[in-house]
């Protein structure tokens, strides 16, 4: 496997890849490379699909309008999904449009939106977390795209996740100061982080979620945290220590 450029420009497209093939543009795709970027024609930059692995493409411009990716040869191989979900209770836009783009740096493969109790938010634009997901994979390497499930309720979202798979819920009521301690004692293997919404659990849910076996309830440390601050920490500290960052 060759070493990523990560200084490359990269493109996602939805279209099959391979050597000599032809990619046509969308007219947003287009007017980012040509207009933002200012890529002029012959230039090269990296296109992914989540599948096809990472190739290097040469801009092809036809005209005013028309751009395509030419496909020359393959950089990386694709790489296999993660097993690391994200549940987390829905926010509002700018909130959840910045925990989409972190869970994905920290390389979270499945994004699981519950509505708990004290959910203040409802409904989600799935179209708006995945271009904010490929955003991301864009700017920081990743081949892949994480799964984006339905919204679920909790008990739901309990009932679908695999037996084998640990999950961890945040709590600021953990008796636990520390989290390392706690997460030390698992076994590596699939993973479930659970953030839950701005005012906490309720007891009942803290009870469904105690009830189910190989699950941990966590604490973040002495500071209450946003939500969308409490999944980027609970990521980096579950990829510390059980997670890829220890591969």
């Amino acid at each position: 496997m060759k070493d990523p450029d990560f200084a490359a420009c990269r493109l996602f497209v939805e279209a099959d890849l391979a050597e000599g093939r032809r990619v046509e543009l969308t007219r947003e795709q287009a007017h980012y490379l040509r207009h933002v970027l200012r890529l002029a024609e012959d230039a090269t930059l990296r296109a992914f699909n989540g599948r096809d692995g990472e190739w290097l493409a040469r801009l092809v411009v036809e005209g005013r309008r028309g751009t395509a990716l030419e496909l020359m040869r393959q950089t990386r191989p694709q790489t296999p999904p993660g097993d690391l979900d994200l549940l987390f209770a829905p926010l509002k836009h700018a909130r959840l449009d910045y925990m989409v783009q972190k869970a994905v740096e920290m390389g979270v493969s499945r994004l699981a939106p519950v509505i708990t109790r004290r959910t203040q938010v409802a409904r989600l634009n799935a179209e708006r977390m995945r271009a904010n997901a490929i955003e991301a994979a864009e700017q920081c390497g990743i081949l892949g795209l994480p799964q984006i499930a339905p919204v679920l309720r909790l008990d739901e979202a309990l009932s679908a996740l695999e037996a084998e798979k640990w999950l961890i819920f945040c709590d600021e009521t953990a008796e636990e100061a520390s989290p390392l301690p706690a997460l030390g004692r698992l076994d590596r293997g699939p993973l479930a982080v659970l953030i839950g919404p701005e005012g906490g659990f309720a007891e009942e849910e803290r009870r469904l979620l105690l009830a189910r076996p190989r699950t941990l309830r966590l604490s973040l440390g002495p500071r209450i945290m946003r939500a969308d601050t409490a999944a980027v920490a609970a990521l980096a500290l579950v990829q510390a220590s059980l997670g890829d960052w220890r591969g």
